[in-house]
């Protein structure tokens, strides 16, 4: 079992404490507002590190069907308890265990950074994804702030913080061009990238609450300071 699996199993029990009530459920959804509007409603879709299926669950309220796969164990067990009649799997993004051209859309969620062959994820991605479908992710992004973050996280597990994340996996922090590149080496086109989430879930409720009224405004005039990008593509029609 590797370090991310072991983690998240551990965390499964506080997973939707941390990103389905509160601030947590404010940041988490300001990232699926993206993911809903980048892929088509009422579709098929494929969640890679679905978790505990919070995003699958939004889907679903499209009309359209969600699969979903985590190498956490525990993570699936409470995926399945949320969303009871989708398929979700234990199972590595990099071997998708499902047939060529099988879904309208892949979505992620903060889990391409963890991925130690990126490239393997996307190929793969396309493989699995239809003739003109669609793959949206939201993964960490580069910058002056998240900079500082793997020095926290190592700290946080040497304390031994009980927190989602709290631990240093090697992740890799993403800049605009890097993975615009990386999404077009692997053939998807109508490349878009922007930046996303100012108010952060690891902050505490005043600074969380006064970076949300201002949200809107840095991401549009001052998007570097965004934690996180979000990318989207598709794979060309026949």
């Amino acid at each position: 079992m590797n370090k991310i699996q072991h983690h998240y199993d551990e965390m499964a029990d506080i997973y939707d404490r941390q990103y389905d009530d509160g601030r947590g459920r404010a940041y988490y959804s300001h990232l699926c507002d993206y993911l809903l509007s980048a892929v088509p409603p009422g579709g098929e879709i494929l969640d890679l590190g679905c978790g505990t299926g919070l995003f699958m669950r939004r889907y679903l309220g499209t009309g359209g069907t969600a699969s979903g796969l985590d190498i956490s164990r525990g993570m699936i067990i409470r995926a399945r308890s949320r969303c009871p009649g989708s398929v979700v799997t234990v199972g590595d993004a990099e071997r998708l265990p499902f047939k060529d051209e099988t879904f309208d859309a892949i979505t992620s969620v903060l889990a391409f950074s963890y991925l130690r062959d990126p490239e393997s994820m996307l190929r793969e991605s396309f493989r699995v994804l239809r003739p003109g479908g669609t793959i949206a992710i939201i993964t960490l992004g580069k910058n002056v702030l998240t900079a500082l973050v793997p020095f926290i996280y190592r700290v946080g597990e040497v304390l031994k913080i009980r927190r989602v994340g709290m631990a240093y996996f090697g992740e890799h922090y993403y800049d605009e061009e890097e993975i615009g590149d990386l999404f077009h080496r692997i053939g998807f086109i109508d490349v878009q990238v922007q930046r996303r989430s100012v108010a952060h879930v690891n902050t505490g409720d005043l600074v969380f609450d006064l970076t949300k009224k201002v949200e809107p405004i840095v991401e549009h005039r001052l998007p570097k300071l965004a934690y996180n990008i979000c990318v989207g593509g598709k794979k060309p029609e026949r």
